[in-house]
């Protein structure tokens, strides 16, 4: 959920709505609806630094193993 939910949430909550109603016409749980109506800074999802893949190590012997078979290369390796 973002921002625009959270504030829609409270929006919702001063024009008289209930915890209920909030729950049901955004489909989310009372819990949750609470929860955001308790807390301002429960909205603040903050996404932190991408983790490294189990794989990762082995990334520079896998596309060097890849370029020298000689077949096309079908694995994409995001990086």
């Amino acid at each position: 959920m973002g921002e625009e939910a959270a504030l829609e949430i409270r929006v919702l909550h001063r024009h008289g709505k209930g915890i209920r109603e909030i729950a049901r016409a955004m489909g989310l749980s009372r819990n949750t609806v609470r929860r955001y109506l308790r807390d301002k800074a429960a909205a603040r999802y903050k996404v932190g630094p991408p983790r490294p893949g189990k794989l990762d190590p082995f990334k520079g012997y896998v596309v060097e193993r890849l370029s020298r078979s000689g077949r096309p290369r079908r694995v994409t390796w995001n990086a």
